[in-house]
């Protein structure tokens, strides 16, 4: 008559399966069985793949977890991370005369546009030279201000933004260039 090792003694860690004349030992899912074929040890799922999680796996007893950087959430499907728009949420410190600009992961509080002399403001992010001032002889008629989010990893080289000259204004010549902000050369004009 077969011995159900299992019950009079059960040797195993976890799962014990009688067999005829002997018994086998299995594992819960997440773990493995040890070389001994009766003890079971965690197994460490992030190191089979690092495309488990998104951001950064956590091993756990029998599992694992997925976690996200700071101003991130983790999605439903457990593994990606979407970034929180602070400003949409209104969580965010800016001040009443600050726009909140969301970028990747936070957020930055953009002071008002100002318009340097002899340039005068004529709404939020547009600046004009009067003609009838002499300071303005060899100044652009306007000035004109925004505001964009270039996201990091995208092909290059790629177009950012495009500008287009009007023949709203007969006689008038347009010069496009890069003012500022270029001294690594990582932007050019086509």
């Amino acid at each position: 008559v077969d011995v159900n090792e299992c019950t009079s003694e059960n040797p195993c860690t976890q799962t014990c399966v009688n067999t005829y004349g002997s018994f086998l030992c299995r594992c819960e899912p997440g773990y493995e069985l040890e070389a001994d074929g009766v003890n079971c040890s965690d197994m460490d799922e992030c190191s089979f793949s690092e495309f488990l999680c998104q951001h950064e796996c956590v091993n756990g007893p029998g599992s694992y977890y997925c976690i996200c950087p700071s101003g991130y959430n983790l999605l439903d499907d457990s593994r990606s991370c979407q970034d929180i728009n602070e400003c949409e949420t209104r969580n965010f410190t800016c001040t009443p005369q600050q726009t909140c600009f969301n970028i990747p992961g936070e957020y930055k509080c953009l002071d008002p546009v100002r318009c340097e002399d002899p340039y005068i403001q004529i709404n939020e992010n547009r600046c004009m030279c009067p003609a009838e001032n002499p300071g303005c002889r060899d100044q652009p008629f306007t000035v004109l201000y925004r505001v964009m989010d270039m996201v990091s990893g995208r092909s290059v080289p790629s177009d950012i933004f495009q500008m287009q000259a009007t023949t709203r204004y007969p006689g008038a010549y347009y010069i496009f260039q890069i003012k500022s902000g270029n001294e690594g050369r990582e932007f050019y004009m086509r």
